[in-house]
């Protein structure tokens, strides 16, 4: 999807964020979900997310690059940094976290109850072992009936 030529982990924390905002939101409409983009940033969601009658609060994240050593990649799913504290997202304030991973071109759809009370998560996409990977492209999650048909 992303073929532009500047390498993304060459870019500011920022200005990366903003690009997998706008990658985002190129994916949510080509699904055919209509997106707004909340003005400021006061609110812990970076886009709105209407799908059929329902809006969803989505916070966006990305990731450049794996965990140096390791087979898998680490999903920030908190907010603040280690200097100031992580601040865990809730599904009070969030609905979805949905994370781009820059290198495999590809998306995971978490509910906010997958990631309340973590700061990051893990994932190795395309293994049968990690317990993430049902979210791996799980857009028919933020379908209104996909998610009645889960609800206990």
């Amino acid at each position: 999807m992303l073929n532009e030529t500047v390498d993304p982990a060459s870019l500011s924390n920022r200005i990366r964020g903003n690009l997998a905002e706008l990658a985002f939101m190129r994916k949510a409409t080509s699904l055919g979900y209509a997106v707004a983009k909340p003005w400021g940033e006061g609110e812990r969601y970076d886009v709105i997310v209407r799908v059929e009658n329902v809006c969803w609060r989505v916070q966006v994240k990305s990731v450049v690059a794996k965990s140096p050593c390791t087979t898998y990649y680490r999903i920030k799913t908190s907010g603040g940094n280690a200097r100031h504290g992580h601040t865990l997202y809730s599904a009070h304030e969030i609905d979805f976290l949905v994370a781009y991973i820059f290198p495999e071109d590809l998306w995971y759809v978490f509910p906010a109850s997958a990631v309340e009370n973590r700061i990051v998560v893990c994932v190795r996409p395309r293994s049968n072992r990690s317990k993430f990977e049902q979210y791996r492209e799980a857009w028919k999650l933020m379908r209104p009936s996909s998610m009645a048909a889960t609800a206990p």
